[in-house]
């Protein structure tokens, strides 16, 4: 196990970042649209975003146990550096986009991790959370453009942005319910 994540405390801090994210778009929607549509192209977000997704790597490859790959610890931890700072530097195009689908393929394995093995039949919500992530993510990193199409077509209507953010809502409020009273 690489992260020591109860099932309760992933859900807890899934289903909050969840809920607060989807109410700010429900509260703010007309804010939260241009935000959305400038995001994917976005050199600020991006920075930061690579940035994030380079500390989260260093630190896990830092942490890890690597077994036979061990002696190559040093090597991988540079290539990270390396890689964000060339990425940063060369990457411009959809920037934002790819650091985001990498930290969406590193936020999901704490959700897998967490619901490994547990009995409770609710953990698939936390289990299928994680596999949006890593499909999304593996798309984002190698085909950037699409999360501006997914962006223009969920902005492109009022009603379907407000279904998009009560189902995000909903499900958050799931997640909380179930990690309070299901996941002991």
């Amino acid at each position: 196990m690489i992260y020591s994540v109860t099932l309760q405390a992933a859900g807890l801090l899934t289903g909050a970042a969840l809920l607060v994210v989807h109410f700010m778009a429900l509260w703010h929607a007309a804010e939260s649209k241009r935000w959305l549509k400038r995001f994917p192209r976005s050199r600020a977000m991006g920075t930061l975003l690579i940035a994030l997704a380079a500390i989260w790597s260093f630190l896990l490859i830092w942490g890890m146990d690597l077994g036979e790959f061990a002696r190559l610890r040093n090597v991988m931890l540079v290539a990270i550096v390396a890689g964000a700072v060339l990425a940063w530097k060369y990457v411009e195009e959809f920037l934002a986009v790819r650091a985001i689908g990498m930290l969406a393929l590193l936020a999901a394995e704490p959700l897998l991790e967490a619901a490994f093995m547990r009995h409770e039949t609710t953990r698939i919500l936390l289990v299928l959370l994680a596999y949006v992530w890593i499909i999304n993510g593996l798309f984002w990193v190698g085909m950037p453009w699409l999360l501006r199409d997914q962006i223009a077509w969920l902005t492109a209507e009022a009603p379907r942005y407000r279904a998009a953010a009560w189902t995000g809502l909903l499900y958050s409020v799931a997640l909380i319910v179930c990690a309070l009273f299901l996941w002991k």
